[in-house]
Order: structure tokens, then C-alpha cells, then sequence
């Protein structure tokens, strides 16, 4: 009997490529939703806690899982799942805005669901209690290198005890922030503040931001991994090492 050659069929020399970069691809995108993800800081709005042109890691775990948490924020269900934690006063996080769900904030949780929260002359109000607020020094704001402007920085104290660092202009250009009606923040919402006080577009403006719902938190901001000021340009490779704020890399945010 005479044997059949056997047939082998050859791999196209780019089969193993192709699927080495989808494995990548697929791999980068569950670590992206189910671990940390990367975010880059555009806006002073959290001054001196975080910079314009620093990079920092979301964990994505923190809270849970919402439809936030994964790419498009297709509606494949409501609420929050595996929801281990809530989210906690104090903490920075990173959240769609109600209004436009497509773009990232980033703010610190003030107030929680059932808080009543208001600010008068500046002074942040919770349940009727002022936030015990002290001198620290002057931040040099160094954003615009052409003009290095000096503002006043702080310690404010909240309810559990955490202290944070937030920036007051004496003198604010923004006074309607400074003085509001009473909050009452709804079940299952947040109510958000920028640490740069008067240069933060957050929940004391109910026509903008307003209450943010829980299912609209991407994450907590965890550690700045790296990070660059303002005279870093792509087009100029002599400007990238000299702009780089090394004493920033792998910082806590607190």
C-alpha cells in the first residue's frame, strides 16, 4: 500500500505577530478597566495637590465597578458591581460629568450622600459645621513661566480628621463659589471641590457639575508616576529632561 504524503500547512509569517498584538491589545485594555488606568492633568483646578502636566494611575478597583469603568461606557448595566468599598470624604477621584459623560473630572469627594454642604465667606460648611482651616504658606504658581504668581495655601480639616492642603485667593475672581445656598447632597451622590479653590469648575455650581452619582466615578487617584511642566515640548528633545519634575515621580495623592 502506498502512503499518502501528509500535507503541512505553512503559518503566513505574520499569524504569530498578529496575534501577539491583539493578545497585547486585549490584556492592555483589561488591565486599563479592571486595575489602573492613566491620566494625564490638563487644568489647575487641584492645585498644589496636582500639577498641569502631571500622570497619574486611577485604581479602578477601589469602588467597583460601574459601566464608567470600561472603554465607551456602553450601558451593559446599572449601578456599581463588586462594589467592595464606598467611596470615601477626602478621597480624589476621578468621574464623567453628569452633563457630558464623555469627559473625565477630577476632583476630591467633600460631600457624601445625606451631608448638607455650604460655603460661606470661603468657608466650607458640612452638616452645619465649618471645616477648621489654618495659614500653611504661600504656593508659587509657576503655570505661565513668564509670571510666577503667589497664592495663599492651607490646611483644612475634615469631619473624620483627614487633613488636606487647598489654595484661597484673598481676593477671588469666582465670589459666587464663596458663598452658596445649602447643599443637600441626594442618595447615592457626591458632592465634588477643586483643592485650587477659586479656580475649580466642581459641585457648587448645580448648572455645570452639580451632584455627581456614584455610578458616574471612574476611580480613585492613587500615585503620580510622572510628570513635566510647562516648558516640556515633544518638537524639542532638549527641553524633555530639564522639564521633568523628578521630585514628583511615584507620588502619593492624598
Amino acid at each position: 500500500m502506498t502512503k499518502q504524503p501528509i500535507e503541512i500547512k505553512k503559518k503566513h509569517p505574520w499569524d504569530d505577530t498578529i496575534r501577539t498584538l491583539l493578545l497585547a491589545f486585549l490584556l492592555a485594555i483589561a488591565f486599563r478597566s479592571f486595575a489602573f488606568e492613566p491620566f494625564h492633568i490638563p487644568s489647575g483646578s487641584m492645585k498644589s495637590t496636582l500639577l498641569v502636566g502631571d500622570y497619574l494611575f486611577v485604581s479602578k478597583y477601589s469602588y467597583g465597578y460601574s459601566r464608567y469603568s470600561f472603554p465607551f461606557g456602553l450601558p451593559l448595566f446599572k449601578g456599581r458591581v463588586l462594589e467592595f468599598q464606598k467611596p470615601q470624604r477626602g478621597d480624589v477621584v476621578v468621574f464623567r460629568e453628569p452633563s457630558h459623560p464623555r469627559v473625565d473630572f477630577i476632583k476630591r469627594i467633600i460631600g457624601l450622600p445625606g451631608d448638607r454642604i455650604q460655603l460661606k465667606d470661603g468657608i466650607v460648611y458640612i452638616n452645619d459645621v465649618a471645616l477648621k482651616r489654618q495659614p500653611l504658606d504661600e504656593f508659587a504658581d509657576d503655570e505661565d513661566p513668564n509670571h510666577v504668581n503667589s497664592i495663599p495655601r492651607f490646611t483644612e480639616t475634615l469631619p473624620d480628621g483627614k487633613v488636606i492642603t487647598i489654595l484661597k485667593e484673598l481676593h477671588p475672581l469666582t465670589p459666587e463659589g464663596n458663598n452658596t445656598p445649602i447643599y443637600e447632597v441626594p442618595p447615592n451622590y457626591y458632592f465634588m471641590m477643586g483643592d485650587n479653590r477659586d479656580h475649580s469648575y466642581d459641585s457648587r455650581f448645580a448648572s455645570g457639575v452639580g451632584y455627581v452619582p456614584e455610578e458616574n466615578i471612574v476611580g480613585r487617584a492613587e500615585m503620580i508616576f510622572f510628570s513635566v511642566d510647562g516648558s516640556f515640548e515633544w518638537a524639542n528633545p532638549v527641553s524633555w529632561f530639564s522639564a521633568m519634575r523628578f521630585g514628583r515621580f511615584f507620588k502619593v495623592i492624598e
